[in-house]
């Protein structure tokens, strides 16, 4: 694609001899400006050394090395840095963003959670071709609404290689949620064991990097579950302790790409309201996001105005972002805490009056156990028959069956998903799957302090569209977890499945049905949907939600993008391995 600005052309060329400048060197010294411990944060960031503004913008992809822990290894990086440059931009604005691609293979950008027009939304193989060794791709696009987003990568596994970066979009008009000061937080996982090893891995055994199974010694000493529950749950040859398949055993937990050591710092003042922009970059890792002592006001969810909602912690789920507000008041320091789901490792970074002081960061909480209920099977108010126990048992078919006075639940009865293509990619049906948006999510289930929920959530604006749905679909996340197999309805991507269709313009239902142990953050491109989840109006408006395991989610969607767009779960081994599909938006002439 052709550049005619001459001065735009400029801005490309000093962005390429700096990125070059830094592949000499060899190894990635530095942070982006925005990311260095010390930060005063947003308002006193420059322009080009800080954060990038304006309609022009110059992207650079390339390879470093990146450092954490005294680990070093390989990096995908943009403009040399890791987290990439920080893009802050206005709504009401289009922007002009070149992205030059140094690497030896294809890449691509994906402006997560931006409605873009979908040839600008930068999915290879679904909206654009994808951006080769050498070239320059233009992306142009209006900025039509504000709030927190984040870019990635979506070739490959780049994203998990470091190709992510945050974006802040500001209001056309005058911010309600300004505050006296605000900080990005990125949130990600890396490790020195390239992400296509970890699937190798994974595929050779689903539990590898799992390092907290359940043990003899617990059993004795009376924790986690009883021995009649361990004998029930490995007769269906499910693990109550595998809730991430990429585990602290092999991950560095970062804060703005500083690990636990290395203490991030961003700075307040006393009495200062401080507005905390926080997002999940990471490929894996589901975090529980808290400042121990200091609570959190959650202003915004996915870049859209929440009404305030006050809480002690929030699990944050892959490729989501969150607005917090907080008071730190007169105290020195405190710890900002992301602790991954499985409790396999966190890492701290410290909110404080002045630069050095290092909060000190909470223990690792006992690591979570799945329940029946994560298994699709709620129990609730269901007369158990005598004893009150389910007799789980495996007949001569090898298919999982539990009895219960009055009903037969089979863990695979195609009768409960009739639009799931049934194969050896698909080991469970949730025989009773539930709404769990009030749930408190994965793992949080019983600590003691506030815990933010979905049902919580309530748009500060109205819903756009009032309109009641004109029809329903139904989505069955699938897997068979043992084997490292992970789709949708059934069908890998790789397997070619039809694209789900919707008419322009059109009102949808859509029921995500988690038929897996695993909780799933489900990522729609090109749109925002709600929630179904109290009151219509101004139920909470997004672009991705995480399914509990064994649970459902239900959202209403006005199919206003038109084009081609990926569905997916944010995982990024589990879309990589199959679990996503491409929604078509069509006008009605031409469905």
């Amino acid at each position: 694609m052709s550049l005619h600005d001459s001065q735009f052309r400029l801005l490309l060329e000093r962005r390429r001899f700096l990125a070059l400048g830094g592949a000499v060197a060899g190894t990635l010294g530095m942070f982006p400006a925005w990311a260095r411990s010390g930060t005063a944060g947003l308002a006193h960031a420059r322009a080009g050394s800080e954060v990038l503004y304006g309609d022009n913008i110059a992207l650079e992809i390339g390879e470093s090395h990146f450092t954490t822990g005294g680990r070093s290894t390989h990096a995908v990086t943009v403009n040399g840095t890791l987290p990439a440059p920080l893009l802050r931009l206005r709504e009401g604005r289009k922007v002009r963003i070149a992205v030059t691609n140094r690497l030896k293979v294809q890449s691509s950008i994906h402006w997560h959670g931006l409605l873009v027009p979908f040839q600008m939304d930068g999915v290879p193989g679904v909206s654009f071709p994808g951006i080769e060794p050498g070239e320059t791709f233009l992306y142009e696009f209006p900025l039509t609404h504000s709030g927190t987003f984040w870019y990635h990568s979506h070739s490959g596994m780049q994203e998990a290689e470091g190709l992510f970066g945050p974006i802040v979009i500001d209001p056309a008009g005058v911010d309600p949620l300004a505050c006296d000061r605000e900080h990005v937080l990125v949130l990600s996982d890396w490790s020195p064991i390239h992400p296509h090893k970890q699937m190798r891995r994974l595929k050779m055994r689903g539990g590898y990097f799992n390092r907290q199974r359940q043990t003899l010694s617990g059993l004795l000493a009376g924790r986690d579950q009883t021995l009649a529950e361990r004998l029930a749950w490995a007769q269906m040859r499910m693990d109550a302790t595998d809730i991430s398949d990429v585990t602290g055993s092999t991950y560095s937990f970062l804060i703005n790409g500083h690990g636990h050591a290395e203490n991030w710092t961003g700075l307040f003042a006393p009495g200062e309201r401080v507005r905390l922009r926080v997002i999940n970059a990471s490929s894996m890792t589901n975090f529980n996001f808290r400042i121990p002592g200091l609570p959190l006001t959650v202003v915004a969810a996915d870049g859209n105005p929440v009404q305030p909602v006050e809480t002690d912690e929030v699990q944050i789920a892959i490729a989501e972002t969150y607005d917090f507000i907080v008071e730190p008041g007169t105290a020195p320091s405190h710890a900002i805490v992301a602790e991954a789901i499985d409790r396999s490792g966190l890492v701290r970074a410290t909110l404080a009056q002045r630069p050095g002081l290092v909060a000190e960061a909470p223990k690792l909480r006992a690591r979570p156990v799945l329940t029946m209920r994560d298994m699709g099977m709620d129990m609730s108010g269901m007369d158990m028959g005598a004893g009150g126990v389910i007799d789980l048992s495996q007949p001569a078919s090898g298919e999982m069956t539990g009895h219960m006075e009055g009903h037969s639940m089979s863990m695979r009865d195609p009768s409960v998903a009739p639009g799931v293509k049934m194969g050896p990619g698909v080991a469970m049906l949730s025989p009773m799957p539930v709404d769990r948006l009030a749930d408190r999510p994965t793992g949080l289930e019983t600590v003691e302090h506030r815990v933010l929920t979905y049902a919580q959530l309530r748009a500060r604006d109205a819903n756009p569209d009032p309109r009641t749905p004109s029809r329903q679909i139904d989505v069955h996340l699938t897997a068979n977890m043992e084997r490292y197999m992970w789709s949708m309805d059934g069908e890998a991507m790789s397997e070619n499945p039809a694209p789900i269709p919707f008419r322009l313009g059109e009102r949808v239902r859509v029921n995500l049905v988690n038929d897996t142990m695993m909780p799933h953050p489900i990522h729609l491109h090109g749109h925002f949907f709600e929630l179904v989840s109290g009151e219509p109006g101004h139920r909470a408006r997004k672009h991705t939600v995480n399914v509990l395991p064994g649970g459902k989610v239900s959202f209403d969607l006005t199919a206003d993008g038109e084009g081609d767009w990926a569905f997916h779960c944010h995982m990024l081994l589990h879309m990589h391995a199959g679990m996503m599909r491409v929604v078509t938006v069509r006008r009605a002439e031409e469905a």
